[in-house]
């Protein structure tokens, strides 16, 4: 009897394995075939006839194109920079400086980051960025995206920084190194994994962002990949399944590459220039 449960309740296990992995997996292969179909639908099926004429299509609207390559990686990448320098830069300060209460604003950044967000901060976001001068510029979305993503950035970051044990800088310090050397030659090679996640975070968060290039931009040569894919549509509202699927996954490959080589790279293994 106790065979049987046993064998029931991994059975159960088993199957339930199954539907998550179809859950997700379901969708990705959709994403992988229907580009290349001719006659693609909703289903999940293997391209016939196999085409690559969707890609075409695809590539002969510049609007869409100018989005993917141009506006998009002016945006994610500006985002990326940004928001991987400041919060290093942060992170090292509230770590080492002796500041009253740092703890406590680290915190408080990370709350008031999670209850104002998304629609809810779009009135304010959008007063201050008309104020600044900066609607319909590649500038005003930057900026917001860094405000918006700098609080947990500054969070993660510090958790590395606390990582280092205060013995390498004091060593640095008294063997005559500037605190700028100190931080350049010992502290970053350290946390040079941790910058890679929030590199990798903040990309991938700039370039599947929809709602503030929205709000902020007017002009359509400045619209990224996320608007740009309205373009694939009718009138009526009504998708180009085959051109929109293309297009997507044209959309998902540098996130992909930028994975790869990531992975390829440090292979996401937590490592720094001095071994413990």
């Amino acid at each position: 009897m106790k065979r049987i449960k046993h064998l029931l309740g991994e059975a159960a296990y088993y199957i339930f394995i199954l539907v998550v992995m179809a859950f997700f997996g379901l969708p990705l292969l959709w994403l992988v075939l229907t580009p290349f179909n001719a006659r693609a639908t909703l289903a999940v099926e293997i391209p016939q006839p196999f085409t690559l004429d969707n890609f075409q299509q695809v590539l002969n609207n510049t609007f869409a194109v100018r989005a993917l390559v141009q506006n998009n990686m002016i945006i994610a990448v500006g985002a990326m920079l940004g928001v991987t320098l400041i919060a290093t830069l942060s992170a090292y300060a509230l770590s080492r400086a002796r500041v009253p209460g740092s703890s406590q604003l680290t915190y408080i950044l990370i709350l008031f980051s999670s209850v104002v967000t998304g629609t809810a901060a779009m009135v304010p976001i959008f007063l201050i960025i008309f104020n600044l001068g900066l609607i319909d510029t590649y500038l005003g979305v930057i900026v917001v995206f860094i405000g918006g993503l700098l609080p947990a950035a500054i969070f993660i970051m510090r958790d590395f920084v606390e990582g280092i044990p205060r013995s390498y800088e004091e060593s640095a310090l008294v063997a005559g190194a500037a605190p700028s050397r100190v931080f350049l030659d010992v502290a970053l090679p350290l946390i040079r994994p941790g910058m890679m996640v929030i590199a990798i975070w903040s990309f991938v968060q700039a370039w599947g962002s929809f709602l503030i290039p929205f709000i902020l931009l007017r002009s359509p040569e400045r619209m990224p990949a996320s608007i740009a894919v309205y373009s694939f549509y009718t009138e009526a509202g009504t998708p180009n399944i085959t051109l929109v699927a293309a297009y997507s996954l044209l959309y998902a490959i540098p996130v992909v590459i930028l994975y790869l080589f990531v992975n390829w790279r440090y292979g996401f293994r937590f490592f720094g220039g001095i071994k413990r």
